[in-house]
């Protein structure tokens, strides 16, 4: 089976996210959604709460699994047996810090990364830019998927 991880935060997940998942499902047998935990973060979703969105955005696609994970990113591909990580890229300066991760995570453990451009109509587009501008009851209803929408709006509004 080929298989392959497509790693973030997704807080929340966006339909930038989506585009780059849906591609990969196309390209691999089971794609793996981690949803990074970081400590040091604080999150306008739980982990737990980003998973079930992104399992409910991703029930279509049929072999896209999701979890959480802690630690390295090469730790998670070995307990897995992935040998890739797709990563989307918007513009050059995710590719200057992109591609350090890539040769990293090469040197650690062999794993591969494939970076795949990102829909134009997406190029702008990440988590903390859609959370910004909803909080200020910008609409964002092009931006994420729907249910997302919904729980976004919702968790703005108790804010």
């Amino acid at each position: 089976m080929r298989r392959a991880v497509c790693p973030g935060s997704f807080d929340p997940i966006t339909n930038g996210h989506l585009d780059i998942i849906a591609r990969a499902s196309k390209l691999y047998d089971v794609v793996h959604v981690a949803v990074m935990i970081n400590q040091s973060k604080q999150g306008l979703f739980t982990v737990d709460e980003r998973i079930e969105l992104i399992r409910e955005v991703t029930s279509d696609l049929g072999n896209v699994r999701v979890e959480s994970f802690h630690g390295l990113l090469v730790d998670f591909c070995k307990q897995r047996d992935i040998p890739a990580i797709v990563k989307g890229l918007r513009a050059v300066s995710d590719f200057d810090y992109e591609l350090q991760m890539a040769q990293m995570n090469n040197g650690l453990s062999g794993v591969e990364t494939l970076f795949v451009p990102t829909n134009p109509t997406y190029s702008f587009l990440s988590s903390s830019l859609v959370k910004e501008v909803a909080a200020w009851g910008g609409d964002v209803s092009h931006l994420v998927p729907p249910e997302v929408l919904g729980q976004l709006t919702e968790r703005l509004r108790r804010k």
